[in-house]
């Protein structure tokens, strides 16, 4: 098992776009797993690449009890969109109702390179859409409306995590940024 610290808001790391997957080896599947293993340790619906300190475009997902990655995903939303709870590891404690869309094909590739696609809604939904913006460098209290983002800042500023100088330690994976972090909707019971 290897479980990564996880950064929070103020860390540069989370708001860099990450590269496209184009090695798939054993260093890749490795970043798979320490993902897994973190996400799982952190109670967490989901976890991507670049809250590890790894600029690349990877996550992972544990949504009704189905534990997957998908690597380098793009995106068909559907029309429909829903307003719910939602949070983020790199947000210790904060939850604010975000909108998304309802249903979300997700479309990449597996850490052996094969294709691969994903049908989610409701929750599944909303964990891919949070994850592929971690990997462009979005935030969830970037989808917020203007007043709940000044209340979600109001609540950062107040607490001993949210800071301006985020402790930054070296990435274990060659070629990643020297940060880390995880992301989730919530910790399971």
């Amino acid at each position: 098992m290897s479980v990564t610290p996880i950064r929070l808001f103020g860390d540069p790391v989370l708001r860099t776009p990450a590269t496209p997957v184009t090695d798939f080896d054993l260093e890749l599947r490795r970043l798979v797993q320490d993902l897994t293993d973190t996400m799982l340790d952190a109670g967490g619906a989901g976890l991507a690449a670049p809250q590890l300190g790894v600029g690349l475009r990877v996550f992972t997902y544990h949504v009704d009890g189905v534990i997957g990655h998908l690597i380098n995903p793009e995106l068909s939303l559907g029309e429909e969109e829903e307003s719910g709870p939602e949070g983020c590891l790199s947000f210790p404690g904060l939850r604010f109702d975000t909108p998304r869309r309802l249903q979300v094909i997700a479309r990449g590739l597996d850490e052996h390179g094969e294709a691969i696609a994903i049908e989610g809604t409701a929750l599944m939904a909303r964990c891919i859409q949070h994850e592929t913006d971690h990997l462009d460098g979005v935030l969830f209290i970037d989808r917020l409306d203007r007043e709940a983002r000044r209340e979600a800042m109001r609540i950062i500023r107040d607490t001993s995590w949210g800071g301006p100088d985020p402790v930054v330690k070296a990435s274990p994976h060659a070629g990643g940024s020297a940060v880390f972090g995880a992301s989730a909707f919530g910790r399971r019971a």
